[in-house]
């Protein structure tokens, strides 16, 4: 009997992933891989270059009876009416809006406290984010971006005649849509995503399942005055949201997937790369994935929608109907690159060395803040290296310094999330980072419990591919895919580190 082929896409920060994938059993069948190019702000037209290219190495999608993809976080594309990207997409690790998040913070705690709300306005406009959204404005949400075109490019902002993310521009590619000419209906309409990947947005309510065309229509005014921008808020095509296990109301272009499949070939949501990850993982609530890439990133699963009222957690939905309160640091893995460069290692020599040093690194600590930093939400700070005297500063307390440095990172964003209720059962350390021997070995000391370590795999790319099966499989859960764990590792606690870092950061 034949197998039936789904495929998931990763279409990240960095490349395009194509896994295609045996339905049942989540059996790797083909792989294809494609750069993108560095940077803030891209033009999307690279993505669908690198999907192509990157299905091309996975032998084509023909025989693939369903498909989903997962996508980078927040990342801003603004498409006219003939479905031109009128601007090249600005990115989540795009930092320039960071002035305007803050005046959306202002804005709206400008209005008097009632009901118990903080005195200080900042304080009171967070929390009223929180509770409109389930996260407050930091540089990396789609909106502060929407808002940043709005003020800088107000040409650009009117002609926006829908607003989409990564995931959901690539979907629509997918299906067969794209740039029209002038009079032709673009099929703006066709545009879908999911809960996990809207919620990042800010304009919309994951837990209400709606958006907030008076967020848009907020953020518009500078480029159009108040009454224009509501009404253009109102008339813009924003992604009709399907549910967790929905397919979309069109089908892949049978000349991009499917052609040899009877009926076509099915398009699953998609959704954010964290939820997607989280997907396929096979996380349930209680658990916790710390992903090491470009960014540090903590998910956990939660059974309720989190409000983090201070706006550090971000209350965004999961891929399977529950909620993903998730704390993202800008700076991850490449903290460990930027340790290798400093002192002309590699990631085994750093290791060494690093291994070679105690706990606390001889009394110095790194706060690993290099390209400005989301949790704590400080766009514009720089790293600083403390404790530095003539006996400690050694090749072996630096290296170790970097390693603690970024675990302490993503310890801030875990008792962030346990600080808000949610349970803490287990710790998923996934993501480039985790390939490090140094961060294996010191991460259980670090965090305070064991961790364990699935096989490095590409598993944003696997939970769009189970997802797909998922869909068309009709069933309520999604299928069972044997998730394989590479060791579990063990250490005592070191919470001296811990305070040293947090005493150092402030």
């Amino acid at each position: 009997m034949a197998k039936t082929l789904v495929a998931g896409v990763d279409t990240s920060t960095q490349s395009c992933k194509v896994r295609v994938t045996d339905a049942e059993t989540g059996e790797l069948v083909r792989f294809g891989q494609a750069k993108h190019p560095n940077g803030t702000s891209i033009n999307p037209a690279y993505w669908w270059d690198a999907f192509q290219e990157a299905a091309q190495q996975a032998g084509g999608l023909d025989d693939v009876s369903a498909l989903a993809v997962g996508g980078q976080q927040h990342g801003m594309v603004i498409l006219d009416g003939q479905g031109n990207v009128i601007r090249d997409a600005m990115l989540w690790n795009d930092t320039s809006s960071a002035p305007q998040a803050a005046a959306l913070i202002e804005k709206l705690g400008a209005a008097p406290a009632q009901n118990g709300e903080p005195e200080d306005p900042i304080a009171r406009g967070k929390q009223r984010w929180v509770k409109a959204v389930g996260s407050s404005p930091v540089a990396s949400y789609t909106l502060t971006k929407v808002a940043w075109v709005a003020e800088n490019e107000p040409e650009n902002a009117k002609k926006i005649a829908a607003i989409c993310l990564p995931h959901d521009w690539l979907s629509w590619r997918i299906a067969g849509y794209g740039p029209v000419a002038e009079g032709e209906d673009a099929h703006l309409d066709a545009l879908f995503t999911d809960r996990s990947d809207a919620s990042g947005t800010i304009y919309y309510d994951a837990a209400r399942n709606e958006y907030r065309r008076d967020l848009i229509a907020m953020v518009l005014e500078a480029a159009e005055g108040a009454e224009a921008a509501q009404a253009h808020a109102d008339a813009i095509v924003l992604p009709t949201v399907l549910g967790p296990r929905e397919a979309a109301p069109v089908k892949a272009d049978p000349a991009i997937a499917g052609k040899s499949v009877e009926g076509g070939c099915a398009l699953a949501p998609g959704g954010g790369d964290n939820a997607m990850a989280s997907l396929g993982l096979g996380m349930s609530v209680g658990d916790v994935s710390v992903s090491l890439g470009t960014s540090g990133v903590a998910a956990a699963i939660s059974e309720n929608p989190t409000y983090d009222l201070t706006g550090a957690v971000s209350g965004f939905a999961d891929c399977t109907g529950h909620y993903l309160p998730l704390a993202c640091t800008i700076n991850g893995s490449r903290i460990l690159d930027a340790g290798r460069a400093a002192l002309g290692v590699d990631y085994d020599e750093l290791a060494k060395l690093a291994f070679a040093s105690e706990p606390g690194a001889g009394g110095i600590t790194l706060v690993p803040y290099f390209d400005g930093e989301r949790t704590p939400n400080r766009p514009d700070a720089t790293a600083t290296l403390s404790g530095l005297t003539l006996a400690n500063t050694t090749r072996e307390n630096l290296a170790r310094a970097f390693v603690e440095g970024l675990l302490c990172s993503q310890r801030d964003c875990l008792e962030l999330i346990r600080s808000l209720g949610t349970q803490i059962k287990r710790i998923l350390l996934i993501g480039g980072g985790a390939k490090s021997e140094a961060i294996r070995t010191l991460a259980p000391s670090i965090f305070g419990m064991d961790v364990t370590r699935p096989t490095t795999d590409e598993y944003v790319a696997i939970g769009a591919a189970r997802q797909a099966a998922w869909v068309l499989s009709g069933e309520t859960e999604p299928p069972a895919w044997k998730l394989t764990i590479d060791g579990r590792e063990t250490g005592e606690p070191t919470e001296a580190v811990y305070e040293a870092y947090a005493k150092a950061r402030g």
